[in-house]
């Protein structure tokens, strides 16, 4: 297929040809023969080729054992070769001519009359006395040409004798007498040929001659320095060829007389220009596909020569869309495209992606076409953006602006370049969301929490998150909402029932809105922390205790609102809002007082749920904070055996009557203080209080007991028409119903003097038997409230479903006497808290300033001070001689030892 003496894309491996060459002690022999490209300059600087011929040869014997190997490299002068049986030669010689079609004549002297040199004949009569002898001979085999070149033949003989060690071999190496011409008016005639066959590619017709004639032809001119003229006789027939293109162009009609006509120009002029390049590109690469042996040769060895497909890039570039009014009409019938489909049009996408990619290939894309399309985008959305922000609700507006980073993202998969994906969606995101942040916060953040719309704010975070201080801009009204809207719950007095529900409520809102919609991001945690911590604590104190209350109405028997682990739930979203709260001390003051009743009065739920309450409330707060609650459950225990040792005293004693007495020792350090209430028992109840009383400071003397009727309660039996009942009441409710065992009627003034309970108590109580529910008492006037001169009479026709029932929950509601006790209570411990405080520090530092002092204070107590009250204790102490004004200067104190 390539003749000899020309590379091919694809050279074939070098032909060997070995004969062996034998006599008594020679047992094999070999050659090889190498043959490559190479270039060289010349006195005109021009690169040619040269052959190397490589041959080695090896002869073992039992006698003699000799190697030799020779490099003969073809170059300007010639040297002999100088052989030795026991060394490895290698001979160069270089020929400056160029070695296309040089044949070497390689001659080894030997026996023959026609030797024609004294150092020939000398070598003749030298080989005479030889023995053994080795003959290797490599030929060049004339090869002949498709276009009638003829290479001239070349034989390289080369003789090798096992002689004498040391024995001398001669090469002599001749050049060609001529070097090969071309033939005449070749070239041209080449020429003429390669341009036929480009201009039949561009025109697009058959081409008359053989595609590897004609890649044999280009090589042939390339091997005869002709790839200069080459390269540029080509360049010439392309450009002439792009420039006859333009003219097309130039005549098409740019200015349409209405919308729709310049859309359809726009749309044909843009496919003429797509089928413009796609025809040049499938040109240039069947060009180059004749041409490559030049593209692979002397371009490559020119870096300043672009390669074919660069040169016909760069002539696109130069002659068609460099044309200005060419290339502002492709750049605007692509934006109009892009916009038509920007307004929801159908568009064809693949011409869209083919002339982009056009751009792209030419290396104008950012310079003539994305540019111009940012600054197009901008314009867009910039309108959009403002436009939309006034038309549409925030969801509907957040759904849209999803949609266009959606379909901008598509357009760059789909036709964009993907340099353009960075400053496009960023544009997007500037113009729809980041001038309108704000603006889209305050429209409908609000509305959307209110109305928990999930998806829609997981959206808002989504979208807020790409635009920079997009989120901080969101947590801050984040922030806002959460302390206004916990305003709203906590400051507003008609809430307080609810305050506790509503907390825990908003809690769970804004705990799954922070999980699901803000993806558990810190900061909004945070944030949501300091927010709750802020409005809860806008109201002093008065948070604590409903949050105690509210406790307690989980905690109390009959609740049957929520199962043991539902309770436990509870338990910890409470302990969650009691974190926030500064007043803690408010909190165990009221939750000790419920705690005291429901244990007292048997009203605890579980004991297990009230425990478990403690234990939480001790790792939140520490040992210290629960150690008095904890003793209280000590006493019940205490209690229960005292009780069982009593009941075995009991009946030691032989007591008669049919009172079971029970009674609940309490330390008075542990409990609450209540305030004692002489009251007028029957005779056998303190008959029975004595006897205890005997039994119990017999086992523990140096004790003191305190009875404490507020907190007693009964069981009565009583017997109505329906027939016997049960009734569970308070102490208070015993006496009052023991009275109408003596008498029919009593008025109010009647029962206050024969019980001796105090007046708010007992209208408490008598309200409670006889305007409530279960009314055993029939009041007279009839009314809710008890007011003097009311009589009294029991209620012989009382029905009830149940057969014990109960009346007492009177007994466990909170009285504003005990409400008001219990904040004083406080108040007065939270004095004691500030002076200790105060004596602490000063007596640790000697001498301290106004305001150190102050913020010392601050930091060890737990509760908030008013700087007036924390000035009141200072000047108490002053008072009482735990500290002094220093005499010099009066904004400073001094600790008295």
């Amino acid at each position: 297929m390539f003749p000899t003496g020309f590379s091919s894309p694809n050279p074939p491996a070098a032909a060997q040809e070995v004969r062996p060459a034998t006599d008594g002690n020679t047992s094999s022999s070999s050659s090889c023969k190498k043959r490559k490209l190479n270039n060289s300059s010349n006195s005109n600087s021009e690169k040619e080729e040269f052959d190397s011929i490589s041959s080695c040869t090896s002869s073992p014997s039992k006698n003699t054992s000799s190697s030799s190997s020779s490099v003969i490299t073809t170059s300007s002068c010639s040297s002999s070769g100088v052989a030795s049986s026991n060394h490895h030669l290698q001979k160069k010689l270089r020929f400056e001519d160029s070695v296309d079609f040089i044949g070497l004549d390689v001659k080894m002297a030997e026996e023959s009359s026609s030797s024609s040199s004294p150092a020939a004949s000398s070598q003749q009569q030298h080989q005479q006395q030889l023995k053994n002898k080795s003959l290797l001979i490599s030929s060049v085999v004339v090869g002949h040409h498709a276009n009638g070149l003829t290479k001239a033949a070349s034989s390289t003989v080369s003789s090798f004798a096992n002689s004498k060690p040391g024995s001398a071999k001669k090469l002599v190496i001749k050049n060609f007498k001529d070097k090969p011409k071309l033939p005449e008016n070749y070239t041209d005639e080449t020429w003429q040929k390669l341009k036929e066959a480009v201009e039949a590619i561009q025109n697009s017709t058959s081409i008359k001659y053989n595609l590897e004639e004609l890649y044999q032809a280009v090589e042939n001119l390339c091997s005869y320095k002709i790839s200069a003229n080459l390269y540029k006789q080509l360049r010439q027939i392309c450009e002439d060829h792009i420039k006859a293109q333009i003219h097309q162009f130039r005549e098409y009609p740019f200015l349409a007389v209405d919308k729709p006509k310049l859309f359809i120009f726009n749309v044909l002029f843009l496919k003429k220009i797509d089928k413009c390049w796609q025809d040049h590109c499938r040109q240039m690469i069947m060009i180059r596909s004749i041409f490559l042996f030049l593209d692979r040769t002397y371009v490559l060895q020119n870096s300043m020569l672009p390669s074919i497909w660069d040169m016909g890039l760069e002539l696109f570039r130069t002659h068609i869309i460099s044309d200005q009014k060419v290339q502002n009409k492709t750049i605007d019938g692509i934006l109009l495209l892009i916009e038509r489909e920007r307004n929801g049009e159908a568009i064809d996408r693949s011409l869209l992606r083919s002339l982009l990619s056009m751009l792209s290939d030419l290396q104008i894309y950012q310079d003539s076409f994305e540019h111009r399309f940012l600054e197009e985008t901008n314009r867009l959305y910039a309108a959009e953006g403002q436009r939309l922000m006034q038309e549409r609700e925030v969801p509907e507006y957040l759904h849209h602006v999803n949609k266009r980073l959606e379909e901008e993202a598509d357009r760059i998969i789909t036709y964009l370049d993907q340099s353009t994906q960075k400053p496009l969606i960023a544009t997007v995101e500037k113009q729809l969301l980041g001038e309108h942040l704000t603006a889209i916060l305050q429209k409908g953040l609000n509305h959307l929490l209110d109305e928990n719309r999930i998806q829609d704010l997981s959206l808002l975070y989504q979208l807020f998150s790409r635009v920079r201080g997009g989120v901080q801009v969101l947590l801050q009204h984040w922030i806002e909402y959460i302390k206004a809207f916990g305003s709203t719950i906590v400051i507003n007095p008609e809430k307080d029932k609810t305050m506790v529900q509503e907390l825990l409520d908003f809690k769970d809102k804004v705990d799954h809105i922070i999980d699901v919609c803000f993806l558990k991001n810190e900061k909004f945690v945070n944030a949501m922390k300091e927010a709750f911590e802020t409005f809860i604590n806008k109201r002093p104190n008065k948070p604590a205790e409903l949050i105690a209350k509210y406790v307690d109405s989980k905690l109390r028997a009959g609740n049957k609102e929520a199962t043991d682990e539902e309770l436990e739930k509870m338990l910890d979203k409470i302990m969650i809002i009691f974190r926030f709260i500064y007043g803690k001390d408010v909190f165990e003051a009221f939750y000790k007082k419920d705690l005291a009743k429901r244990l007292l009065v048997g009203k605890s739920a579980s004991v297990d749920a009230e425990k478990s309450m403690l234990s939480k409330l001790k790792h939140e707060c520490g040992a210290a904070f629960t150690s008095k609650l904890e003793g209280m459950f000590k006493d019940m225990e205490l209690s229960k055996d005292i009780m069982i040792q009593f009941k075995q005293y009991m009946q030691n004693q032989n007591v008669p009557g049919n009172i079971e007495l029970t009674v609940n020792i309490l330390t008075m350090g542990y409990w609450p203080t209540y305030v004692p209430m002489e009251v007028h028992l029957p005779p056998e109840m303190v008959k029975l209080q004595e006897i205890f009383k005997t039994f119990y400071l017999g086992k523990h003397s140096g004790r003191k007991l305190q009875w404490q009727s507020t907190l007693g309660h009964c069981v009565l039996k009583a017997e109505f028409k329906e027939g016997k009942k049960e009734l569970q009441v308070s102490l208070f409710q015993t006496l009052v119903l023991l009275m109408f065992n003596e008498g029919e009627e009593f008025s109010l003034e009647e029962i206050k003097q024969a019980t001796g309970i105090e007046d708010g108590e007992l209208r408490r109580t008598l309200q409670s038997l006889a305007c409530g529910k279960a009314r055993v008492l029939t009041k007279s006037p009839k009314g809710k409230d008890v007011e003097d001169g009311d009589k009294f009479t029991c209620n012989d026709d009382f029905r009830h479903k149940l057969f014990r029932i109960k009346i007492n929950q009177i007994q466990m509601k909170e009285t504003v006497e005990e409400q008001a006790s219990t904040t004083e209570r406080v108040f007065q411990d939270r004095q004691y808290q500030i002076d200790a405080a105060i004596v602490r520090i000063m007596k640790m530092r000697k001498t301290l300033s106004h305001n150190l002092l102050v913020s010392e204070v601050y930091n060890q107590l737990k509760f908030p001070v008013k700087p007036a009250d924390l000035k009141k204790r200072i000047e108490s102490l002053i008072d009482r001689d735990y500290m002094e004004r220093d005499k010099e200067n009066p904004n400073q104190y001094n600790y008295i030892a």
